[in-house]
């Protein structure tokens, strides 16, 4: 089995991190390999920011945490010390796709350096708000831009969980 195939079959969600923060250059090629998703038409219209900064991460963390109605105390990022958000310009017709794309990227260049990831939802929800699209222009991002995730990316705190069966009756064949 190839690489590749061997790190899809292998790459878990994880719900546990450990507050120590990866190398800032495992980051930066976890972002790279997601400007190497592939986009409708070759646009290329997604965006992803790093937060590794504990007080914005935080912060994001209990916005996100306020939006899904977990109650105080919960970290819908599970101590993961880095969030890569993804944000897709609306006005390509493929943005949506074009995002999970990045996001499974993300997903698989992590797990490809021995980091866990996670992806989390409400990104959509965060950056509709003043504040988030505020949070964007501070940054010098300009445009309408949709929240498509929240890839948590961290060290693995604990064991790798197990794959879950495969269901059947998935795949057909039409030759």
């Amino acid at each position: 089995m190839n690489d590749i195939i061997k790190a899809i079959q292998e790459r878990r969600s994880i719900r546990s991190f450990k507050p120590d923060l990866p190398p800032s250059a495992d980051i930066e090629q976890i972002m790279e390999a997601g400007l190497y998703a592939p986009s409708g038409m070759g646009k290329q219209g997604v965006i992803t920011i790093a937060v590794s900064n504990k007080e914005i991460r935080d912060k994001l963390s209990e916005d996100n945490r306020k939006i899904g109605g977990w109650p105080e105390g919960f970290d819908p990022f599970y101590g993961a010390p880095v969030i890569l958000i993804v944000l897709a310009k609306k006005d390509f017709f493929t943005y949506v796709y074009d995002g999970s794309l990045v996001m499974g990227s993300l997903m698989l260049a992590a797990h490809s350096l021995g980091l866990g990831s996670i992806w989390i939802h409400r990104a959509k929800e965060e950056f509709e708000t003043d504040e988030y699209k505020k949070f964007l222009k501070e940054l010098g991002i300009e445009g309408e831009w949709e929240g498509i995730g929240h890839c948590a990316i961290g060290y693995v705190n604990g064991e790798q969980p197990e794959a879950a069966p495969r269901l059947q009756n998935r795949l057909y064949y039409v030759k």
